[in-house]
């Protein structure tokens, strides 16, 4: 085991300034269904999550940060609960799709703020660099073909209605500040009609389905395995792979970090 990791090690100091396109990877699922619990499982997993900001090979976008700058009608609306944020034109997908192309040619990016309180974007951006697997979840990240076609893996988390409800409950109320009267009226007004007509549809393009989304462990350690073999380098031997948590040693690359996660 230690002859392979030093020789790990040399290939990727040999191969450090070889730019490698990252592997993008789409996670969708309806308001609550627990995608960014899976991608941050998926990181955990890879021992992602342990390691500094400026060595992660894995970044987490959300589709959340890319939502529109509201006009002061529609803002006014926002606030009293009656803007439709489930809707495909609530997000700037021009904006999606140049940031995916930029991560796609392994550049550094920008990433918007958004305040989900206020409903507007803060004066301020996070950064993304480059790194070899890239997750990016939201509720409609399939509906656009010009954006699907980009993801070389798509997950679907498929969690009970009930469930996402009860989540998307307590979230409001307790981080968001909204009654509970507010937070039903939204759900059935918008979100449960745009789930059925948006999302939900978009289950088909998936590539892999994920019931009961974080707990399912056997789904994620799966898709795991498949992550380590590309930050290997394709190799197919893993090295204590999904089934304790470590991940290879980092490559000596440019920095990388992830996104936080608002939604």
């Amino acid at each position: 085991m230690a002859g392979d990791s030093e020789t790990q090690l040399r290939d990727r100091g040999e191969n450090n300034n070889v730019a490698r396109q990252p592997f993008l990877i789409g996670v969708s699922g309806g308001t609550a269904s627990g995608k960014s619990s899976v991608c941050e499982k998926i990181m955990e997993l890879l021992g992602q999550d342990k390691i500094d900001h400026h060595q992660r090979q894995v970044a987490i976008l959300s589709q959340d940060s890319f939502y529109r700058v509201l006009t002061a009608e529609q803002k006014a609306k926002a606030l009293k609960g009656q803007f439709n944020f489930d809707h495909p034109d609530a997000f700037d997908n021009e904006l999606v799709l140049t940031t995916l192309r930029q991560i796609l040619r392994g550049k550094t990016v920008q990433i918007p703020v958004y305040d989900f309180v206020q409903h507007s974007r803060k004066d301020e951006f996070i950064t993304v660099y480059p790194a070899d697997v890239v997750l990016f979840e939201g509720i409609l990240m399939f509906y656009s073909q010009e954006i699907r076609d980009l993801f070389q893996m798509k997950l679907f988390v498929d969690t009970d209605a009930d469930t996402r409800l009860s989540r998307r409950v307590l979230r409001d109320i307790t981080e968001r500040g909204r009654d509970l009267e507010q937070v039903l009226s939204q759900y059935i007004t918008f979100v449960k009609p745009a789930f059925e007509e948006f999302c939900l549809p978009t289950k088909k393009y998936a590539d892999v389905i994920i019931p009961r989304g974080a707990d399912n462990l056997v789904a994620i350690n799966l898709i795991v395995q498949h992550i380590q073999d590309i930050l290997n380098g394709g190799l197919t031997k893993r090295h204590n792979g999904c089934t304790n948590g470590h991940a290879p040693p980092p490559r000596q690359r440019r920095t990388s970090e992830s996104s936080s996660r608002p939604h």
